[in-house]
């Protein structure tokens, strides 16, 4: 039997439905290439210098025509001689310093761009860790944490709920009430550990951080900077610790006289190595302490 055909609505001609088709069809094919585009599109890199110079008053020069990318989640070790221009690059990211020819970019902006009164917000982006700790003498481990919350402005809400969590990260969950003057060398940069990394920030610069440190103690510190590697933030380390370097088996960006002379991946480690297994083969491969039993 032949079907009825609705008495208000005409049947829709052929031409009519192709056309619609087509229509469809098209606007399918350009949704498809605009998330196309948008997936093709490369990653803006978290730092990119751009032929960057430092030149001090006097004539020394820090940094010398230095271009580098490095990627989001990247674990990066600047490494060389003392006045090899580490420090200067890290003072550069924090805009410490200004450049004398060239362009950084944090996160695809130009530090150039970026007005002194808007530097403090910068910096909340960026947390440091230093050879020296820098920690506050009269506070308490926990205040000394919590004070980095407080000058950006979190509630006291938010600092309780946050510190004891970063300081359980930390490994030291029974010295909250501690002063700096009890702690060792190694649980003084935990703090510094700790207080740097308490609001997540993106990037992680730290300047000689084991350098005050013994090599046990200083495995231990490693450890800590790759869990938080693996947690999506970027690390850049500035230390002349070669045997470390070589074992860590991370990016090596090597400066001399300000000059990059080397950028290799090393490629060898595993990119699944949970942080124990990490701990037990660094032991292992520096010959300190017990290789089974990670601390």
């Amino acid at each position: 039997m032949q079907e009825a055909l609705h008495p208000l609505r005409p049947p829709t001609p052929i031409r009519y439905q192709l056309a619609m088709a087509t229509t469809h069809r098209q606007a399918t094919e350009r949704a498809v290439a605009r998330r196309r585009a948008r997936t093709d599109k490369p990653a803006i890199p978290v730092v990119e210098l751009d032929n960057v110079s430092k030149v001090y008053e006097g004539g020394t020069t820090g940094l010398d025509r230095a271009s580098v990318r490095i990627e989001s989640g990247e674990f990066v070790f600047l490494v060389g001689a003392t006045g090899c221009g580490k420090s200067t690059c890290i003072r550069l990211l924090l805009k410490e310093l200004e450049v004398s020819e060239g362009t950084i970019r944090i996160a695809g902006r130009s530090l150039d761009d970026v007005p002194r009164k808007k530097v403090p917000f910068l910096r909340r982006n960026i947390g440091t860790i230093f050879q020296d700790y820098k920690l506050l003498p009269n506070r308490t481990v926990y205040e000394n944490v919590a004070y980095s919350l407080q000058v950006i402005g979190e509630t006291r809400q938010q600092i309780r709920a946050k510190v004891p969590d970063i300081i359980r990260l930390v490994g030291l969950s029974t010295k909250l009430h501690s002063y700096p003057d009890q702690l060792s060398g190694g649980e003084q940069q935990r703090v510094s550990i700790a207080r740097a990394f308490v609001n997540h920030p993106p990037l992680l610069l730290a300047d000689e951080p084991t350098g005050n440190l013994d090599p046990e103690t200083s495995i231990g510190i490693m450890q800590l900077l790759y869990r938080i590697n693996r947690t999506g933030t970027t690390v850049i380390v500035a230390t002349h610790d070669k045997e470390m370097v070589d074992k860590m088996r991370r990016r090596v960006i090597e400066l001399r006289q300000g000059e990059i002379i080397r950028d290799e991946q090393s490629g060898m480690y595993r990119p699944d190595e949970s942080t124990s297994e990490f701990a037990i083969r660094l032991r292992g491969e520096l010959g300190v302490g017990d290789e089974g039993h990670p601390n």
